[in-house]
């Protein structure tokens, strides 16, 4: 048993005093001539190497002295590190990775919570206001068209209001169903208009206050030789309050919001105004028409001829 041992032990400690001589030698090999011929340089190192173990008093047979040396010749135990390839580009890649490593891990984190952030926060937000939006327009608007539809309907007492609502209705939803948000709003912004209108209930009585104007004229462009006549006038609510209506002004186009403006009558309505008011300084018969509830236009007391200004 101790002599198996002895005999596989062997091999490993001429392996080891072989390694020690290649060793040695490559400290000293500097030290033999190097011009020396091949037979005399290996002459030459095993003398060099017998002085060197002697000195320490090691016993090294010329057979390892003589496998040292051969072995040196080979560079059997010599390390050459590789230059190129896979895995050396990984490896020093590896090796080195306390300069890039920190860089690395920062970009990686910002790579994830972007991605993270963008697919798990930013996409569903988006998506959500796009499924927030086409609810809105083909879900939230007809429904709101229909109910200002029936407001309609149940207020309106005439004809005309009821089938121009039905048309601003059907068109509204049509755009509702083709995605345009925009000209749905705008059927919706019309009924709106429209029911509030037809609800709302107020006088139109001529204005005789001290200072003001109650009648005027002017001259028209088309025909400088003629006079428009105009009763000034105001809405006084059912709470007694003056109310701004939206007035379409003939002279120049434009729709402004007023509290007094005047209404074209022909000069015998407006010299009968001007007489009732020369009088007593009062207009006795003050009311120019009834705006009732459900209806869309003023019911007027005095003949009028259609047109107003809103600036005199």
């Amino acid at each position: 048993m101790s002599r198996s041992n002895k005999k596989n032990t062997a091999p490993l400690d001429e392996v080891m005093l072989a390694m020690d001589v290649v060793d040695t030698l490559r400290h000293s090999e500097k030290l033999v001539a190097r011009e020396l011929g091949e037979e005399e340089r290996e002459g030459a190192l095993m003398e060099r190497l017998r002085k060197v173990y002697s000195q320490q008093g090691i016993d090294v047979p010329d057979r390892i002295l003589r496998e040292g040396v051969a072995a040196l010749n080979e560079a059997r135990f010599a390390y050459t590190p590789p230059t190129g390839g896979v895995g050396y580009m990984l490896a020093k890649i590896y090796v080195s990775r306390k300069k890039w490593g920190k860089p690395v891990l920062v970009i990686a984190l910002a790579a994830i919570i972007g991605f993270a952030g963008y697919n798990f926060a930013y996409k569903p937000f988006v998506e959500g206001q796009a499924n927030a939006a086409i609810e809105r327009v083909q879900i939230e608007l007809p429904a709101r068209l229909d109910q200002l539809l029936a407001q309609i309907k149940s207020t309106s007492k005439v004809e005309s209001a009821v089938v121009t609502a039905n048309e601003t209705a059907a068109r509204g939803k049509t755009a509702a169903a083709s995605s345009d948000a925009s000209r749905a709003e705008q059927a919706i912004a019309e009924l709106t208009a429209t029911l509030a209108q037809l609800q709302n209930e107020y006088r139109l009585q001529i204005v005789n206050r001290e200072g003001e104007d109650t009648g005027v004229w002017t001259y028209p462009d088309v025909n400088e030789n003629a006079r428009n006549y105009y009763i000034i006038v105001e809405a006084i609510g059912t709470d007694g309050d003056a109310q701004t209506l939206t007035v379409l002004n003939e002279e120049n186009g434009q729709a402004e919001l007023v509290s007094q403006w005047g209404v074209r009558v022909s000069e015998v309505v407006f010299n009968g105004v001007r007489d009732d008011k020369v009088d007593d300084g009062i207009i006795q018969n003050n009311i120019m028409g009834l705006k009732q509830y459900g209806y869309l236009d003023v019911d007027y007391v005095l003949p009028v001829l259609g047109g107003e200004i809103t600036q005199w």
